[in-house]
């Protein structure tokens, strides 16, 4: 099964813990051998659950980016590094400028090539985040969603 992961930027309000916690509760029962995970390359919870997917399950992990890896902030970058022997692939969609329309792209190339959605929005934030419009597309096109607040 293939899965994109979705989620917010703003974590700093849990403790890491709490995060491993909750990637063991909602990713690990579908992170079998034959999974697929499609995973934006950004800091958040894209990191996060990078970091535990590369630590937790043996199923493959693509990154993608709206433009390229360099361009994404220094932790996301650093996540993504030291996960590289885990990522089967990456894929940078080199969107001439990181404005909303390239991270919009990279919501929906993601969605497309997955069987499913796992969204971690943040709790009472607001419903037009890049996060909630991946949960939209993904309902959109008739794909089945597991959305987590945080």
């Amino acid at each position: 099964m293939s899965i994109a992961i979705t989620g917010t930027r703003s974590t700093g309000h849990r403790e890491i813990t709490w995060y491993t916690d909750l990637f063991a509760r909602y990713l690990g029962p579908f992170a079998s051998d034959d999974a697929h995970f499609c995973i934006g390359g950004a800091k958040g919870i894209d990191s996060l659950s990078l970091l535990w997917l590369a630590g937790h399950a043996r199923s493959s992990i693509t990154i993608v980016v709206p433009g390229t890896v360099e361009q994404q902030p220094a932790e996301a970058q650093e996540t993504i590094s030291r996960c590289q022997d885990r990522i089967g692939e990456v894929v940078e969609l080199r969107a001439p400028e990181l404005r909303t329309p390239a991270y919009y792209a990279r919501n929906r190339y993601m969605v497309d090539r997955s069987e499913m959605v796992i969204g971690f929005p943040l709790d009472g934030g607001d419903s037009t985040s890049g996060t909630w419009q991946t949960i939209e597309h993904a309902a959109t096109s008739r794909k089945p969603r597991l959305i987590v607040p945080v």
